[in-house]
């Protein structure tokens, strides 16, 4: 039995997905910068993936900007935000569990002159609201948090938040990496106070290679691609029309029965922690299974280094990360584990688990099974 337990570093396409994604790369191919037919019909696809995942989100069309991932995304919310307001302030705030792809973009900001403060977060890696309250200033510019870390499933208190700080920082906008959240929740950027919103597709069973940045209509973002003018000047280059089709159709699939899917991925969650729990010296990070995100499951095996463990339950078709697959081939500290708190010998023992739609608890089975036989000979192994 093959076992994939890495869905949050990416995800099989859905068929849905595939189909449209070929059909636009062999049939419907036209560039949708051109005038003819065959460029209408490519453009007509870009139109539907917006209308799709804005009427996901409550927000306008035009409010929704393609991009190439995550990455640029949340590159193009933090700098392109924070050089588009400099006129209005100077600071910057986001927190000390993000992924490198804000916590990156914010340390060149800072190299280019702008204040920079880092949030701690408490030891289930929640932020502490005190001190976001503390911190926030009139010249604040950027508030940037995301909504579900990516190693632990944490979830952060976005409402309260984005009410916070547009009490505290009226001029500030506020950035949310949605990555590991949407298609898992429900989010609507208005009611939430979010400005800028950071999204995926290779996360929600759609394509690699293609994302989306929600802009409010109200909010100052200067390009960083420049070029032949495509999305309204806001992302030169041309579209990819395949990938921004694949991730209308993987938006819309990822939220049809949503309330039942993560049912599902709960009870997947809890049957393995239960399960982990009659083994001596594992623990579970983060938040109560039920407060933290369906699909994401850290755990530490005491004494069993995480890469040990990782290349042992590959051997058996097992696969699961040893933390955030953009970065798990550094040798560095987790960052967010250890703004947690979590001692070194525990970082050094975490290994994350992140479930689909697709898992089963035949897999789950027969992960718990395996890890009862690797775990001991693993911990006597490296005893020696």
């Amino acid at each position: 039995m093959e076992v994939y337990f890495d869905n949050s570093a990416t995800t099989r396409c859905y068929d849905t997905v595939k189909d449209i994604v070929v059909k636009t790369m062999t049939e419907d191919f036209g560039n949708p910068s051109a005038m003819h037919k065959k460029g209408v019909e490519a453009e007509q696809y870009m139109k539907d993936s917006a209308k799709t995942i804005a009427g996901l989100l409550k927000v306008q069309e035009k409010e929704i900007l393609f991009t190439s991932g995550g990455t640029e995304s949340n590159n193009l919310a933090l700098i392109g935000g924070a050089l588009a307001n400099r006129r209005s302030g100077n600071h910057i705030v986001t927190t000390a569990v993000e992924h490198a792809a804000v916590s990156q973009p914010a340390a060149f900001l800072q190299e280019q002159g702008f204040e920079v403060t880092y949030l701690p977060v408490d030891k289930e890696g929640r932020v502490k609201m005190d001190v976001l309250e503390s911190v926030l200033r009139p010249d604040t510019i950027m508030v940037s948090v995301m909504y579900v870390n990516n190693e632990t499933g944490t979830v952060m208190p976005i409402e309260e938040i984005g009410k916070l700080v547009h009490e505290k920082s009226p001029k500030a906008l506020f950035h949310v990496d949605a990555i590991q959240a949407f298609g898992k929740y429900r989010i609507f950027p208005r009611k939430a106070g979010i400005d800028l919103l950071s999204v995926s597709g290779h996360k929600i069973h759609g394509p690699k290679g293609v994302g989306f940045l929600y802009i409010s209509e109200k909010a100052k973002v200067q390009p960083l691609i420049l070029g032949g003018g495509q999305q309204n000047g806001m992302r030169s280059g041309t579209d990819n029309v395949p990938g921004i089709a694949g991730l209308g159709v993987a938006a819309r699939e990822s939220y049809q029965d949503l309330e039942e899917k993560n049912e599902r991925l709960y009870r997947l969650k809890e049957h393995i922690a239960a399960g982990l729990a009659e083994m001596e010296n594992i623990l579970i990070n983060g938040m109560p299974l039920r407060e933290a995100a369906p699909h994401i499951l850290s755990i530490s095996v005491m004494g069993v280094r995480s890469e040990v463990l990782l290349h042992a339950l590959e051997d058996r078709d097992i696969y699961i990360s040893a933390g955030s697959a953009c970065s798990s081939h550094k040798r560095k500290p987790s960052a967010a584990l250890t703004a947690m708190g979590m001692p070194k010998d525990q970082i050094e023992s975490t290994v994350r688990l992140s479930f689909s739609e697709e898992n089963t608890m035949e897999e789950a089975d027969y992960f718990l099974q395996t890890m009862k036989e690797v775990v001991p000979m693993l911990r006597r192994y490296s005893r020696r």
